[in-house]
């Protein structure tokens, strides 16, 4: 199965009104980024040992690691999880910036140094976490 089938399945397994908002993300994040890497993380281990939520992943950057090491991995991701929701905002390294600047106009979330957390779409303000994911494209590493 390829990416865009694991993408598509995972979205499909969630229960409404999951399903319908991440659809609709899944939508709104190729729009900002049509030609992206598409990542889907399964959320296993090496030894097939469940480590997080399964999510689907936009775009690609490299971390680099104190060691010399490093390793590419998505700029934006999206994941359900038990509660709702939420969108990964990776590469940041000013930890503060998202709860800062878009805690208090996004709406019903908890905003996190890299992750944006809510229950439903309806509950948070889709301009602002587009302009959020629009910072986080064009930040990464700064």
């Amino acid at each position: 199965m390829n990416q865009l089938e694991q993408i598509k399945e995972y979205i499909s397994s969630q229960t409404e009104p999951k399903k319908s908002d991440m659809q609709s993300l899944h939508s709104i994040i190729l729009e900002i980024m049509p030609a992206c890497k598409l990542w889907f993380l399964d959320g296993k281990n090496s030894e097939g040992k469940v480590v997080s939520n399964p999510n689907i992943g936009y775009g690609a950057y490299t971390i680099n690691y104190a060691d010399g090491t490093s390793r590419e991995f998505y700029q934006i991701g999206l994941s359900a999880n038990t509660t709702g929701i939420s969108i990964y905002i990776m590469g940041l390294k000013d930890k503060t910036y998202l709860a800062q600047t878009y805690g208090k106009t996004i709406g019903k979330a908890s905003v996190t140094g890299y992750c944006i957390k809510f229950k439903t779409l309806k509950n948070i303000n889709i301009d602002v976490l587009e302009t959020a994911i629009k910072y986080g494209l064009e930040a990464v590493d700064k």
